[in-house]
């Protein structure tokens, strides 16, 4: 239930060893790109393995859920304004499922999920369904893979796993066995669902302490990038890279749902996202003075590349993208301005007109890096422009 960046990648992993797999998606064009063995994410080496498992039947995609043995759980759960999670995708896949449910089957979530919900929807569905309290199998079981090596990792990685019951537990294991390779873990469902949080809370938490250095670094005058590769040499420091923020829909999400559910005692991990959320509006501030700067000195306004939209290096996904946000912030707020907008992993986009990299960089008096893809990194360094280096492509 759900042919997204996780979604999609795990029906094609699971038909590719031997499991017949139908794969559920509310977007007609998903399903009909999934069937023509077209990837309408980024990922490479995947769209190969899609085309090889639609053309021998084991997958194939539909709009609507069908009577199987196991179903997977695979849809957004976003937050709202308040930063209250938002399971309603969740309850609205389980509910669609409830009447197809039947003894023996496996139910699996996979979203990112606040804890306790998958005793709620244990709880819905055997409310709806006395006649299966006791026979279905109820787990949870969060993924953990990075995008651009997702074939690789959701074979390899470790997972954990909690049912409901222990033969929950165990009928998942069962499941998950077929196809990954990695050590699977027993838990229970509330254990399972807090190590999802607890595993990119800690990420956020220390990206945080990189970006607070970046600033105080930028405000001593010291190169933070040289300042992390010496700090790091100590050999029990491991300090992240700094960047103009966090994005997707994990590291920048999942917080929430600590700090949501216990306020008072995510004391740190709510004053992380803080942090990490402030590097982008300062780093959108850093680029209108920069380009006020630059209009006072030369007496005309400067043309600017707005390099990178992708939260992450090498992806097409933007959700939750300080990157995105930054452009946009700079575009609101600068009247007439020639702003490039470069993202060479996407051909286009609703409201950004998208330039090539390297028309940008060369037009550009301003080039403002953004996202560390592969190919800025192959852009030289000159100091004809001026150049805002937040994500490390020179180390500058």
């Amino acid at each position: 239930m759900g042919l997204g960046y996780i979604g999609l990648p795990t029906a094609i992993i699971a038909a590719k060893h031997g499991i017949e797999v139908v794969g559920v998606d509310v977007n007609p064009a998903v399903v009909e790109m999934t069937n023509n063995g077209k990837l309408h994410i980024v990922e490479p080496g995947l769209e190969t393995m899609l085309k090889e498992v639609v053309d021998n039947g084991s997958l194939r995609a539909t709009s609507k859920p069908e009577q199987c043995d196991t179903y997977l759980i695979v849809v957004p759960t976003p937050f709202k304004r308040d930063h209250e999670p938002d399971i309603s995708y969740v309850e609205a896949a389980t509910r669609t499922l409830i009447p197809l449910l039947k003894a023996g089957d496996l139910y699996v979530i996979e979203s990112t999920s606040p804890v306790g919900t998958t005793e709620k929807m244990a709880d819905m569905i055997f409310t709806a369904r006395p006649d299966l309290k006791g026979t279905l199998r109820i787990a949870y079981c969060p993924e953990r893979v990075l995008p651009g090596n997702v074939i690789y990792e959701l074979v390899n990685n470790d997972r954990v796993i909690g049912g409901i019951d222990q033969e929950s537990t165990k009928a998942a294991i069962d499941f998950y066995s077929k196809f990954v390779e990695g050590t699977l873990h027993e838990t229970n469902c509330r254990t399972a669902e807090m190590c999802k949080l607890t595993e990119n809370s800690s990420r956020d938490v220390q990206i945080a302490f990189a970006n607070e250095l970046s600033l105080i670094c930028d405000k001593a005058g010291i190169n933070v990038w040289e300042l992390i590769n010496l700090a790091n040499k100590h050999p029990r420091v491991n300090i992240l890279q700094p960047g103009c923020g966090v994005g997707g829909h994990c590291i920048a999400v999942d917080p929430y749902f600590l700090t949501s559910a216990f306020p008072r005692e995510a004391m740190i991990i709510g004053k992380a996202r803080e942090i990490n959320n402030y590097k982008a509006q300062w780093c959108a501030e850093k680029v209108k003075n920069t380009m006020l700067e630059f209009e006072l000195k030369n007496q005309r306004k400067p043309r600017v590349a707005m390099m990178g939209l992708a939260f992450k290096p090498n992806i097409d996904d933007l959700r939750e993208s300080p990157a995105k946000r930054i452009t946009t912030e700079v575009m609101q707020s600068c009247n007439n301005a020639d702003i490039m907008v470069v993202e060479p992993n996407i051909t286009e986009h609703k409201v950004f007109k998208l330039t090539d990299y390297q028309v940008a960089y060369e037009k550009a008096d301003i080039v403002v890096f953004l996202t560390a893809h592969n190919q800025f990194k192959t852009l030289p360094w000159t100091d004809e422009k001026v150049i805002l280096d937040f994500c490390g492509i020179y180390k500058k």
